[in-house]
């Protein structure tokens, strides 16, 4: 089957020629693949102010931030276990119950810590999600 004609007014019967040096056009190929668009599109949209969202992908190798997250690992695992423990039958007290809802406060409030020094490289602010606040998981 074949792909439906485009209405004549939507067509792109109209060409610019364009030159551009080497670094230029390395620089707007290299955008318009960030922005996942073909070339001709993310041009079209620059020469009409359309918005264009281009999002890059930061990387930090920084042997703190592993360490961080092989803390957490090891705290996702230690919670697993004493899941186990009270999913097989362990005794609940009050005491362990409100323990542990106090180190579960304090590992969300960590990660929201953690989001906030590793930045937010989105145009969308980080908020503390509802149960990182303190009020569902006992206060800090």
């Amino acid at each position: 089957m074949a792909r439906p004609k485009k209405e004549k007014s939507l067509r792109h019967t109209h060409q610019i020629m364009l030159r551009l040096t080497d670094t230029e056009y390395e620089i707007i190929s290299s955008q318009a693949k960030a922005a996942s668009l073909p070339l001709a599109e993310f041009a079209r949209r620059q020469i009409m102010n359309k918005r264009t969202i281009i999002k890059y992908e930061l990387v930090a190798d920084l042997p703190e931030l592993k360490k961080l997250i092989a803390e957490f690992g090891k705290i996702g695992s230690n919670l697993n276990q004493i899941a186990r423990y009270f999913n097989s039958g362990g005794i609940h007290s009050q005491e362990i119950q409100k323990s542990l809802q106090q180190s579960l406060s304090k590992i969300y409030e960590m990660k929201y810590e953690v989001l906030k020094l590793a930045g937010n490289f989105s145009s969308q602010n980080i908020s503390a999600p509802k149960h990182a606040r303190g009020s569902e998981y006992g206060n800090s």
